[in-house]
């Protein structure tokens, strides 16, 4: 069962723009997103701006993906905290997401005996020390893809 799976840690918003965040925190996020930039016919989609710091490495357990991600933000974890306590009086806030895609391809295929086991993971005391300074919360979406479903 082939396994596609990315973590980020996001700062979202109704109100404060992916620039503004990026401005208050002296960091470039690895994507964004503009709130009312997804539309369904007929009507706008409510969204929130959001900042995003992202690992998508393929081969890597959910706990290594994270590790990753929060290496890049231990630096910035005061400006982080603040914003994130901000924008939570706001009605956004901070999330550390966990994004898995599931394939059943049919027959097991043999795995090789050097190949990592991506389906467990773990959330490290360093890690929860971060969440908790934060104030971020922990998503996890786990989707089963059949047929010509793509993970994306």
């Amino acid at each position: 069962m082939p396994l596609t799976q990315y973590a980020y840690f996001a700062l979202h918003s109704r109100h404060t723009s992916a620039d503004a965040m990026t401005d208050r925190l002296g960091m470039a996020p690895d994507e964004v997103t503009v709130r009312g930039s997804r539309f369904t016919e007929p009507a706008v989609v409510p969204v929130d701006h959001s900042w995003k710091v992202v690992c998508r490495d393929p081969g890597l357990r959910v706990d290594e993906q994270i590790t990753r991600v929060l290496d890049r933000l231990r630096s910035h974890t005061d400006h982080i905290s603040t914003l994130a306590g901000e924008l939570t009086g706001t009605g956004g806030g901070a999330v550390l997401q966990v994004v898995r895609y599931f394939a059943d391809t049919g027959p097991a295929q043999p795995v090789a005996a050097d190949t990592p086991n991506l389906f467990g993971w773990h959330l490290n005391r360093g890690v929860l020390d971060f969440l908790t300074a934060t104030g971020a919360e922990l998503g996890v979406d786990e989707y089963h893809l059949t047929g010509d479903e793509s993970a994306g």
